[in-house]
């Protein structure tokens, strides 16, 4: 009996090039068929002419863009320039904004190779490395950097490693030097000067370790370690790997000189000392370019459990930087002449953090339209549209409550389709479902959302809003706590604290909840509820100049709030939170909201 031999996996060792055309989405929205046609010539005319003539093939086309097998690095690079020339050639009288350019990644890696396709590790870097070029531009990984090296008549910049999606080590990634900087190099020796840091960029320097003990290098190296992995979870973020941040341990450096080394625009650095049972670890988060600090921390800790206030002290890092940074980042887009969809999310989110007022959530609502007019597919910015329609359906200006849920919902299903692993929208997306009686679903939502990153301490605070509306408001408390201990100085601090200001009303804490409420109102006085709620708190106290006086500061931020508006506006149907939230309605009424 003649046996079947076992097929054999072919595979061989080649020069991916991954290409797609940058904001392909938008451009397809102005006008499909042109955009189509287009990008066909420029395929025939241009791209396919370059990699045939040094010895390439299209392995398969995606659309908006292509992947291309070589068996040399070298020749893959020279294909990759000379389209990218031609295509620039091609596109130069175009309108800037209807402009086809492609972004371009190469890999070399051993491959897996079928009829009219090719697989593995080494395909999806050459793809991960295109989607942090830019338009126009070529990155490469440090195996083909190293074989290309001055072959190729062009210089390259070291972008240090990358953490790339889902890719499980970091790269080492060098892109293309713009035209003209070749030039510039080779006279009088000038030195590299790399491309513009990405936005949100960033290098957590190795922290030092002032306790006078070695042995505690492997604590003070796990805070560094455990923070660069964390920031990398920021939506985003563009964050230095670990082993080229360590090339800098115990040596003298220039902040402003790492910066152009790395090419980031922020870098984060610290010191950990360890005295008996206290940790007390400082650290500063400074603009890379102008050398400025833009905050500072200091962490006080009982030394119970390294591990565990290690896990502490990042996750509260994480979360006060990624804030920082979106307040850096907008300032940089006000500065911006020609703003582009990332720029105008964060001018969005920065006018949504001003407070809930109609204006700031007007202004909000424009920059996110206009970076969604520029690129459809923009998640955060889809995720800031469902903010303002959430924010808006919690009663601030319309009638139409159910219909701004259901638009907010709309567009974070949307979001998850484009990015199903977001952890963001799916926290948002608990916080439509708990907003519209449907606690127990927009909990789960959250809990999902904190498995997909820990450090979500927003999440962990509308669990807390969520068993305020589903009857167990005592519960409340500890998860607007866990909120704050991971992210005490948090943007949106003020609100969750509102939150269990509430939460202690219904529970007859109203001594408390007053406590609380001012809290909120110090962190942001236009936040219309939290005046109301402490009106209401302090006439459930007998202290009716007070609450009055408390009412008539939310009625100057919403001068349309009326009792029947409150009554109306019940978040849930949960018979014991009805039952409790009848004490905000007779203290509001007490303090002398209009009946309405």
């Amino acid at each position: 009996m003649v046996q079947e031999r076992t097929s054999r996996v072919g595979r061989r060792l080649s020069a991916i090039v991954a290409a797609d055309v940058a904001g392909y989405s938008r451009l397809m929205h102005h006008d499909e068929e042109a955009t189509h046609a287009k990008l066909t010539a420029l395929l025939a005319d241009a791209v396919e002419p370059a990699i045939s003539e040094h010895g390439g093939r299209i392995v398969k086309n995606t659309g908006d863009g292509f992947l291309a097998e070589f068996a040399s690095a070298v020749e893959a690079v020279r294909a990759a320039i000379q389209f990218q020339t031609r295509i620039k050639e091609f596109t130069i009288a175009d309108a800037k904004d209807r402009r086809i350019a492609f972004r371009v990644g190469v890999n070399i890696g051993d491959v897996i190779v079928e009829p009219n396709d090719i697989f593995g590790d080494g395909v999806n870097i050459a793809a991960r490395l295109e989607s942090i070029a830019e338009p126009g531009g070529i990155c490469i990984s440090s195996s083909a950097y190293d074989q290309i090296r001055g072959k190729v008549g062009i210089e390259f910049a070291d972008l240090g490693e990358q953490t790339l999606k889902n890719i499980s080590r970091p790269v080492r990634a060098y892109a293309a030097i713009p035209d003209g900087f070749s030039q510039a190099i080779q006279a009088d020796g000038l030195r590299l000067t790399p491309l513009s840091p990405p936005r949100l960029s960033i290098v957590v320097l190795p922290f030092a370790n002032l306790s006078g003990d070695a042995e505690q290098d492997y604590f003070v190296d796990g805070v560094t370690e455990s923070l660069t992995t964390d920031l990398s979870r920021i939506d985003g973020s563009f964050v230095i790997g670990r082993h080229t941040a360590f090339t800098y341990k115990d040596k003298a450096f220039d902040l402003k000189k790492v910066g152009r080394e790395l090419n980031v625009r922020y870098a984060l650095e610290g010191s950990v000392q360890r005295s008996g049972n206290q940790l007390r670890v400082n650290v500063q988060l400074i603009d890379a370019e102008s050398g400025n600090h833009l905050w500072a921390e200091r962490f006080d800790k009982s030394v119970a459990d390294l591990f565990d206030v290690q896990d502490e002290i990042v996750c509260r890092l994480a979360n006060t930087v990624d804030d920082k940074l979106l307040v850096a980042e907008a300032r940089r887009a006000e500065r911006s002449l020609h703003p582009d969809a990332t720029d105008l999310e964060f001018l969005g989110r920065a006018s949504f953090n001003k407070g809930q007022t109609p204006e700031n959530l007007t202004e909000a609502r424009g920059f996110f339209e206009r970076a969604l007019a520029l690129e459809p597919s923009h998640v955060r910015a889809l995720l800031g549209i469902a903010l303002v329609d959430m924010a808006i359906g919690n009663g601030l200006v319309p009638e139409d409550r159910t219909a701004r849920f259901g638009m907010a919902e709309a567009t974070l299903i949307k979001a998850l389709s484009l990015a199903p692993e977001s952890a963001a929208a799916h926290a948002y997306l608990g916080i439509a479902k708990i907003s519209t009686n449907r606690g127990a679903e927009g909990i789960a939502e959250c809990k999902h959302a904190l498995a997909l990153d820990r450090n979500l301490a927003y999440a962990h605070a509308c669990i807390g809003l969520a068993k305020l509306y589903t009857g167990r408001a005592a519960e409340t408390e500890a998860h607007v706590q866990e909120a704050l201990r991971l992210s005490p100085r948090d943007a949106n601090a003020y609100y969750w604290i509102m939150f269990l200001g509430t939460a202690k009303i219904l529970i007859r804490a109203d001594a408390e909840a007053v406590v609380w409420l001012r809290r909120s109102i110090d962190g942001n006085r236009n936040l219309p509820f939290a005046h109301f709620a402490l009106a209401a708190a302090l006439a459930n106290l007998g202290q009716l100049d007070e609450a009055h006086a408390a009412a008539q500061a939310g009625l100057a931020l919403f001068p349309s709030y009326t009792l029947r508006r409150f009554r109306n506006g019940a978040l849930s149907n949960n018979s014991t939170y009805l039952a409790e939230r009848e004490r905000i309605y007779e203290g509001l009424r007490l303090a002398g909201v209009p009946e309405g």
